[in-house]
């Protein structure tokens, strides 16, 4: 029991370890999405030689950056699991939320770059290359579409794996408009259809991309994580039996995919106990996909905790 006079600071954890995870990982389809599209940048820029075509070429040089982003990505999973040190005591799990706004920029960058040579092939149409650049964006749709599909089902839970599906669906789009120009362009002699594919695909991507980087600035910010009401949490920890009210009410994301609290709580009839505590921390995971709580106890409604007003930190 915690002296009357004396704050309580306890680290509650529900069984199960405490930790809200991703329900996997996705290694196996990390490895299967570079390995594909590495191969594609391969034999794209074996056909951009031998065809003397610098556009796929210069469309290899884009997709190998993509294979960046997705090693990125796949590197942060596995920081992400590193054990805690003396130095970084949350270990590396904030990794997951770096690779999540990476990814978010080099997806501005890369919508940039074939918006400014959308504009250039405005001023200076040149025809498409054909038959070949045909055959070759189709393969591209069914690798990047394929390989964004491996994403599909964790997009949701996980923003630094949403990174890696837009990633892979912004290319089978940006491929899926290069066969939907040529094609008209080859029916028709239209030059103009090409960048102006470009540039509309570019409005869907920079559409797709914008709540990324905003969750990941937020993310990075320390914000409460999308999905989490503070509200609702602040109002369960109040009505919580035997708390008279609470302040230092901190919500956090760790990773990507786990969501930290910390909490003063001033509980006047005494200290609760560990079994109020572990309920507590439960609740917060089962309800509010906390997994990590912090509380503190004060029995003093009169202590002048410091951090009391609303406007601390």
């Amino acid at each position: 029991m915690t002296p009357p006079d004396h704050h309580a600071h306890d680290h509650a954890h529900p069984p199960g370890g405490g930790h809200v995870h991703a329900p996997k990982t996705f290694g196996k389809a990390f490895a299967l999405g570079v390995a594909l599209n590495l191969g594609f940048v391969i034999v794209e820029a074996i056909f951009g030689v031998i065809s003397n075509s610098t556009a796929l070429i210069a469309d290899a040089g884009h997709n190998l950056g993509d294979v960046f982003g997705l090693l990125v990505a796949w590197v942060a999973v596995g920081l992400s699991g590193k054990a805690p040190t003396a130095q970084f005591t949350w270990g590396l799990r904030g990794s997951s939320i770096l690779a999540a706004l990476f990814n978010a920029m080099f997806l501005l960058v890369a919508v940039g770059a074939i918006g400014w040579e959308a504009l250039l092939r405005f001023a200076n149409p040149e025809p498409v290359g054909g038959g070949a650049v045909i055959v070759v964006a189709t393969a591209g749709i069914a690798i990047n579409g394929f390989t964004a599909w491996l994403f599909a089902s964790g997009r949701d839970a996980d923003i630094n794996i949403r990174g890696a599906f837009l990633h892979m669906a912004a290319d089978a789009a940006v491929s899926a408009g290069v066969v939907l120009g040529a094609v008209v362009i080859l029916s028709t002699g239209w030059l103009w259809v090409d960048p102006l594919s470009s540039l509309l695909i570019c409005v869907v991507i920079l559409w797709s991309t914008w709540d990324l980087l905003r969750s990941s600035v937020q993310m990075a910010l320390g914000a409460v994580p999308q999905g989490v009401d503070a509200a609702k949490v602040r109002d369960f920890l109040t009505t919580r039996p035997g708390v008279t009210q609470i302040h230092d009410l901190h919500i956090w994301p760790i990773s990507t995919t786990e969501t930290a609290l910390s909490c003063h709580l001033v509980m006047t009839g005494g200290h609760p106990g560990d079994a109020f505590l572990l309920q507590t921390a439960h609740a917060l995971q089962h309800d509010f996909a906390i997994g990590h709580a912090t509380l503190q106890i004060e029995i003093s409604a009169d202590n002048a905790c410091a951090l009391a007003p609303a406007t601390v930190v």
